[in-house]
């Protein structure tokens, strides 16, 4: 893994945890072309974990997570993000799988991310 993608991970995983009160417990990103492609394994709560057990809850937490995190970006782009990625942030796709706890996020930026 290159610093960049190293210094890319922890600014996810910081803007996650003062989020949900708990960041991932592992995540890769892949640099290809003008895409950061975020992979994050164990991210939901106790508290999400014991609501995705019906229906119901599962559908409750995927929503909050995926909105959420789409709805802070579309705010305000995290301090560093684009200067690390060296281009403007465009676009922000998320979706979690609660039943097995993992999560991607494509990041789409204006220019090429330099490796």
């Amino acid at each position: 893994m290159s610093k960049k993608e190293a210094t890319f991970n922890d600014l996810v995983r910081k803007v996650r945890k003062q989020l949900f009160g708990k960041g991932p417990e592992r995540i890769k990103t892949y640099f290809i072309d003008n895409l950061a492609i975020t992979i994050l394994q164990g991210n939901l709560t106790p508290t999400e974990k014991f609501i995705a057990r019906s229906p119901e809850g599962k559908e409750m937490v995927h929503a909050a997570r995926t909105r959420m995190i789409q709805e802070v970006y579309a705010q305000k782009v995290p301090e560093g993000l684009e200067e690390l990625a060296g281009s403007k942030l465009l676009y922000l796709f998320s979706d979690i799988k609660v039943e097995d706890d993992i999560a991607v996020s494509v990041f789409i930026f204006e220019k090429p991310i330099e490796k």
